[in-house]
């Protein structure tokens, strides 16, 4: 091997772990991120989840990765890795076509046994060769050799070793790309504070790791990922899910609403419910219902009840709460429904990515159900639109769908934790004392917002009703009369509308004057952003917009898009949004970049899409 001779500075890195679902690559590839986060560096992460619960070990369908790009202008993930970490040979295999041509490999060669790969369905012993790997391009460690020599006097059975094989990889990849193991060391003595020798045990391993990379002297390069300059503060990394939980709390602190979540556990929602239900601390009340239905009632009656109410679902989840949700539009209730999407239709691919229920956020209730729909953009900008979610709901009195999903929700991203100070007050429309004095009705309304007032069970003189049937404008006693039915329909209409006041307006980035723009919504912003930024370094003038307010639409977005001669818009469905904007601008054709395989963008993919219809219209 060759002498080391140099450390190399690079801008980013993009990096793979990938092994059984029982190997840590998650974990491995969360610490990797939460100590780039703390160096200052810009993160963006992928984990790639399995469909299936424990595959048999070895096998092509068990394999689990974790994809991770760190460093300076880092927006996604990364369409192909610079470095790939695979523990058995079934990671080596199904994992390669994310690997850079010239990328680099860190296997565990002591994994390549004739049972494991015959699991893996090679046809040879040699999976290097028959996979056409460059020798010169993988790192062949024995893990499990260098594994049992550091662990041999610690007393741990076979199987207790075995399960710190992914820090000895940890260590490898930190001496690679030049992370202290301190950092390492603080993450896993507070993961496990309550089992000692477990820590001990992981932290020989991680050191012994670091010290293969360094004493073999390998052909591999150390390099040293070049930290973004970055507004002061304190980082961390923080997936979506747990930012949309955070970003629900701020929202109870800034409208001194008690936050309420009644959910039931759904992949890849659960983890808002997880986070959640322990922060008993900061009054939250989280309850696990025993199905969907419940869940949203629940959220309703805590609503009812004077509290900031949310339930937490994916897209099966959100059929079972669609009648639920018309009696909050009915009942004109603050509710706040998150839909983290996942592969459809039915149970369909429940671990992996799509954007598939926007249709059904519009428009999937029975009447005219008008509400509000949101989608966050990022892991860390589920934080900002949970707190908008929770803001409009209790300022319009009306439910609000927050839209992320699986790629956001599970991925990561570096973010400084926000001040109080930094976020604005939340004033509920809480029913005041001088509308009692007037004579006040539950569907009186406020002349500016079209919203009821929200009147706290207990708050003297405010006895009322409110429910599933429709009710008279004026006396809020239940009315079948066929004109009344109409105006309170297009009451809640522009109720709805009128939220668009309180939206800022939009403004294009890159190339605002140029006759193509690039349109997304929700989770693709990275890649799209990326692409559209690739293109126009390319000397394409192209502008770039991706919307978070879907239902209503930013006040002046119509006009905006309609400067445009080309609109495209790219999206992880058939054309949902596409369609929508369709309806809104029938006079223009909307091109059209959809991809529903279960995976996000390849950056490649939108930057192909762009040309073909900037060559081709």
């Amino acid at each position: 091997m060759l002498q080391k001779t140099d450390v190399k500075t690079i801008d980013k890195v993009v990096i793979r772990f990938a092994g059984d679902s029982g190997d840590g690559m998650q974990l491995a590839g969360n610490i990797f991120s939460n100590i780039s986060a703390e160096e200052g560096d810009e993160i963006s992460t992928f984990p790639d989840y399995p469909a299936e619960i424990r595959a048999p070990q070895g096998s092509l369908s068990g394999v689990s990765g974790y994809q991770v790009s760190v460093g300076k202008g880092v927006y996604t993930p990364g369409d192909e890795a610079d470095v790939l970490v695979a523990m058995n040979p079934a990671a080596l295999k199904t994992n390669l076509r994310y690997l850079k041509r010239d990328g680099i490999i860190v296997c565990d060669g002591d994994s390549f046994t004739e049972a494991n790969l015959h699991k893996a369905e090679y046809k040879t012993s040699d999976p290097v060769a028959e996979l056409g790997i460059d020798p010169k391009h993988i790192l062949l460690v024995p893990m499990t050799t260098l594994l049992k020599s550091t662990l041999a006097d610690t007393g741990l059975d076979n199987k207790a070793i075995m399960k710190s094989k992914n820090m000895l990889a940890l260590g490898i990849i930190c001496w690679l790309f030049d992370r202290p193991l301190e950092s390492v060391l603080r993450k896993l003595q507070a993961k496990f504070a309550k089992k000692p020798a477990v820590y001990e045990a992981n932290k020989l391993v991680l050191q012994a790791g670091w010290d293969y990379g360094h004493n073999t002297h390998s052909s591999l390069p150390v390099y040293r990922i070049d930290t973004a300059s970055a507004e002061p503060g304190v980082y961390t990394d923080v997936t979506g899910n747990t930012a949309t939980a955070w970003g629900l709390i701020m929202a109870s602190e800034k409208s001194g609403r008690p936050l309420f979540l009644g959910s039931y556990p759904i992949t890849p929602a659960t983890d808002i419910l997880h986070e959640l239900a322990k922060r008993k601390d900061l009054g939250v009340k989280a309850v696990q219902m025993e199905d969907e239905i419940a869940g949203v009632c629940s959220a309703i009656g805590a609503s009812y009840a004077g509290h900031l109410a949310v339930t937490s679902t994916s897209g099966p989840g959100l059929a079972l709460k669609s009648e639920g949700i018309g009696l909050a539009v009915m009942a004109e209730l603050p509710l706040v429904v998150i839909d983290v999407q996942r592969g459809g239709p039915s149970t369909g691919l429940p671990t992996k990515t799509e954007q598939t229920d926007l249709l059904q956020a519009l428009f999937g209730r029975n009447g005219e159900s008008p509400l509000c729909v949101l989608a966050a953009v990022s892991p860390t900008d589920c934080f900002q639109m949970a707190f908008e979610a929770a803001r409009i709901a209790m300022e319009h009195m009306t439910p609000v769908i927050l839209l992320t999903d699986a790629f956001i929700a599970n991925g990561s991203s570096a973010w400084r934790i926000p001040e109080e100070k930094d976020y604005p007050e939340i004033k509920p429309h809480l029913l005041p004392q001088s509308r009692l004095e007037e004579g006040w009705r539950p569907y009186d309304r406020d002349e500016k917002s079209l919203a009821r007032f929200w009147a706290i069970p207990g708050t003297p003189g405010a006895m009322h009703r409110v429910g599933g049937l429709e009710k008279d404008e004026k006396t809020s006693v239940i009315s079948t009369d066929g004109a009344n039915h109409a105006h309170m329909v297009e009451a809640r209409r522009q109720k709805v509308a009128r939220i668009a006041d309180s939206i800022a307006p939009v403004k294009p980035m890159l190339d605002e004057d140029a006759d193509t723009i690039l349109v997304g919504w929700g989770g693709t912003y990275g890649h799209l952003l990326t692409a559209a930024t690739e293109l126009h370094n390319e000397g394409r003038k192209i502008a770039f917009h991706q919307f978070r307010y879907i239902n209503p639409l930013p006040p002046n977005a119509l006009d905006m898009l309609s400067r445009y001669k080309r609109i495209i818009v790219a999206e992880l469905n058939t054309g949902m949004f596409a369609d929508y904007l369709q309806m809104h601008l029938p006079a223009k054709e909307i091109l059209r970049i959809n991809k529903v395989e279960g995976q996000p963008f390849l950056v490649k993919e939108v930057v192909e899409g762009v040309k073909f219809h900037m060559d081709n219209h």
